[in-house]
């Protein structure tokens, strides 16, 4: 008898555990599900166009002095993380630029581009850093087109591509590299728990899942990419100790938007430290507290601090 009553509890033990994962579940799809297979925009990229974007995007030659390229501060080679994993990058000059270098996995699945969302695609983003005088620092489209005019491969792969008379342009070149950079999704255990794999994630990593859904860190972290879908104040409860950069009010001018910043995907966040516009925080852990403390006042203990951190560790592109 005793063995059956133990059998017995061991049995409903294990129907609530199931029960609570596929509620957690449940919830979780609702508030953020899968991300999608393909990027908005991707379905008009060809196998050559992406090709030849992936060249471009390694191409150091797209800075005025041949040291930098797009690969410098957004690194995919080998599955890098798609930063450079500074506070600030520096240029081709040498000078650092003032905000941290974003991720360029998931790009795509944005709402804009930019921390104060100047640019509403990826061709308008590509088309910044390439003239920026800080960065890649080329003094003027016509500049960019000679260089590569100059290099036999690129006009014919750019004529196979786009054909025309004049296929090498700036805005071609631009929609080139947003075409490689359609094909940055990451894949992760996540989704796999998304789908169904209720081993997917581990107790403690669900734990955190819980805890960053009840916690309110979904206000501002929701849809497939966790983020990059809204405007938010930084330091929306406590004040931002840094206040140099006033986020999108250099745009727009406008009182409302002073500290506003596009919200930043947290997929694969694990391997982008250092963390916030400024890059002022080194671990994902601290980023975690300090958040917590900001946007919604609350002064989270060490246990769930852990806990949601090693959620977001589960978020890791697999590669």
């Amino acid at each position: 008898m005793k063995l059956k009553a133990l059998f017995a509890a061991v049995l409903v033990t294990a129907g609530v555990t199931a029960h609570a994962s596929d509620a957690l579940r449940q919830q979780a799809n609702a508030m953020f599900g899968v991300l999608p297979a393909a990027m908005p925009g991707s379905e008009n990229d060809s196998p050559a166009m992406i090709k030849l974007g992936e060249q471009l995007y390694m191409d150091k030659r797209l800075s005025v002095n041949d040291s930098q390229s797009c690969n410098s501060c957004h690194n995919v080679t080998d599955n890098g993380p798609g930063v450079d994993n500074l506070p600030t990058s520096p240029g081709a000059f040498g000078k650092n630029g003032d905000r941290n270098s974003p991720t360029v996995w998931n790009a795509g699945f944005q709402f804009v581009q930019f921390w104060d969302g100047r640019e509403p695609d990826l061709v308008a983003q590509a088309k910044g850093p390439i003239m920026n005088p800080v960065e890649m620092a080329m003094p003027a489209q016509a500049d960019v087109e000679k260089k590569l005019r100059a290099v036999p491969e690129y006009q014919a792969s750019f004529k196979a591509v786009f054909g025309g008379d004049e296929p090498i342009s700036y805005h071609n070149i631009a929609v080139a590299i947003a075409a490689f950079e359609r094909t940055l999704i990451t894949r992760d255990r996540f989704d796999d728990y998304l789908r169904g794999d209720d081993n997917a994630l581990n107790e403690q990593e669900k734990r955190g899942l819980q805890a960053f859904i009840s916690s309110g860190c979904v206000a501002c972290h929701s849809g497939p990419t966790l983020g990059g879908s809204s405007y938010q104040k930084m330091g929306l409860v406590n004040a931002y100790a840094n206040q140099a950069d006033q986020g999108r009010f250099a745009v727009t001018g406008k009182e409302q938007d002073r500290m506003m910043f596009k919200t930043p995907m947290l997929r694969d966040v694990a391997r982008t430290a250092p963390y916030f516009h400024d890059g002022s925080v080194k671990t994902l852990a601290e980023a975690v507290r300090q958040m917590a403390w900001l946007q919604l006042g609350q002064k989270l203990d060490d246990g769930k601090v852990e806990d949601i951190t090693a959620f977001l560790k589960a978020l890791n592109h697999k590669g």
